[in-house]
């Protein structure tokens, strides 16, 4: 008969044995082939890829970094501000989203910032000058600064994140530098995957919000700038997707919505939501170009720059040569599914709690076509 010693040592190694099976569902196997063990509670083990996205802390920035973090991705995030990465603490686990302060003219900075990843993402962009940073400093010589850092630690996967137009001959000095931004990336690292989002909306975005807001008086060609809005939620989706796909590398994608507006349309459609109807002032453009670049240079807070003005002036052009987000099996959403989600806090307490402005015109309309069949 065994010792009840002995019984009590056979039955901990039982238990042990038990509790150390893992099931397959609890482990994935990223592209590197390192496995990423969920732990209790859906925690996940250190291990996998190493990603640095730069540019975290703007409006894209949180949509990538929380579906890298929960595959497993440790994700480095450089940043200038304190205050503007507070929100990133908790996209993923403890340990697995790791702070670096940077400075986008420092080489040292940024290189400390790639030399542990095998993937790097660029969500760098600047609308509009500053006293600190012109188009040029940060669409360009800050892409080349990364990239030679990226080249230089033999990084796997380079992601540049453009704009829609980008083309170093535009007259947009915002679109031109994007442009030639693209074209320093490709010619230091040839395998940058290259990727032109429309203009985004979603929240903190700046173009429903910017509808919305009171300040927004003026305008210069009247709102008939034409282009398709992207869903924010549907670009972090295709950024996932390109990051764990290594055919994509050397690509470019145009990421845009389904539906064309002009800005016009989009600012009807916001004033139906907000149960308000905004001010838009039309300046000529002789007029309104030159105080916007007075403006921006004066003011410490932002109103408008220049060459905001002159892009009111250009239409999206799509490059049929692209891939899009269909490539990538997402279907976009449509920026009129989206308004009452983001903008009704715009709404005085009179109108908050009504049902979206859609919902509300469908049943005008029924009952409308009731009284039609009545009659």
């Amino acid at each position: 008969m065994a010792s009840p010693l002995a019984a009590a040592r056979s039955a901990r190694k039982v238990a042990h044995n038990v509790a150390g099976k893992r099931l397959l569902s609890d482990i994935a196997i990223t592209r590197t082939g390192k496995p990423i063990i969920r732990l209790e509670g859906g925690r996940s083990s250190l291990g996998g890829h190493t990603a640095t996205v730069f540019g975290a802390t703007g409006q894209l920035g949180r949509y990538i970094v929380s579906r890298l973090a929960r595959q497993g991705c440790t994700v480095v995030i450089p940043y200038r501000e304190e205050m503007a990465k507070r929100h990133l603490k908790v996209t993923g686990d403890l340990g697995r989203i790791v702070f670096v302060e940077y400075d986008l003219h420092n080489t040292a900075s940024i290189e400390a910032s790639v030399r542990h990843s095998d993937i790097v993402l660029n969500l760098i962009g600047r609308d509009y000058p500053t006293k600190n940073f012109s188009l040029e400093d940060v669409h360009i010589e800050g892409t080349e600064r990364i990239v030679e850092a990226v080249a230089k630690y033999d990084v796997d996967r380079y992601i540049h994140v453009s704009s829609h137009n980008a083309d170093s001959k535009s007259d947009s000095e915002f679109f031109a530098t994007k442009g030639r931004g693209e074209e320093v990336a490709r010619s230091i690292f040839p395998e940058t995957t290259l990727v032109r989002p429309a203009p985004l909306f979603g929240f903190e975005d700046n173009l429903l919000l910017k509808l919305a807001g009171v300040t927004n008086l003026f305008t210069s060609n009247n709102m008939q700038q034409k282009f398709w809005p992207v869903h924010s939620i549907d670009v972090g989706a295709a950024l996932e997707k390109i990051t764990y796909d290594d055919s994509t590398a050397g690509q470019t994608f145009e990421l845009y919505g389904p539906k064309k507006y002009s800005m016009r349309e989009l600012a009807d459609m916001v004033d139906k939501e907000i149960y308000n109807k905004r001010r838009h002032i039309n300046v000529p453009k002789a007029i309104l170009k030159p105080l916007a670049a007075v403006l921006n240079k004066a003011l410490w807070w932002h109103t408008m720059s220049g060459d905001e003005v002159e892009r009111e002036f250009i239409d999206q052009i799509i490059d049929p040569e692209a891939k899009t987000l269909k490539d990538l099996d997402i279907e976009p959403g449509d920026i009129a599914n989206f308004t009452y989600h983001y903008l009704q806090g715009f709404r005085s307490q009179n109108y908050y709690d009504l049902p979206p402005a859609t919902d509300r015109e469908k049943r005008e309309e029924k009952k409308y076509i009731h009284v039609l069949d009545e009659l």
